[in-house]
């Protein structure tokens, strides 16, 4: 499984680990309209049912993630030994903490 879809370099751009709340919502909220809308139509216009539009009950801008973005080995590498060397003591630390991190960060 080498183009593993784990193994891409790409993240969302802000901090929250997840949306699954967000969509949770946008879902029920989803659902809610569906269920008005067709309750308004009668039997016999059921054929002029429009869905709801994904853009009348939330904005993507406000979930938790606002985006994603690449994360290339360059940055990885640059990121990794700065995070390295404040946390680490010694060199021979830094050096094995350096190659945890950038085994860990590749593996994703």
């Amino acid at each position: 499984m080498s183009r593993s879809y784990q193994k891409t370099p790409i993240t969302g751009y802000t901090h929250c680990r997840s949306e699954r709340q967000d969509k949770r919502l946008w879902h029920k909220r989803c659902r809610k309209h569906e269920r008005i809308k067709l309750s308004s139509l009668s039997s016999e216009n059921l054929d002029d049912h429009c869905t709801t539009d994904r853009r009348e009950v939330s904005n993507p801008w406000n979930m938790g993630k606002d985006g994603k973005g690449y994360f290339s080995e360059k940055e990885q590498v640059h990121f990794v030994e700065t995070l390295s060397s404040k946390r680490a003591r010694g060199p021979q630390e830094q050096s094995s903490l350096k190659k945890r991190l950038l085994y860990k960060m590749m593996g994703k």
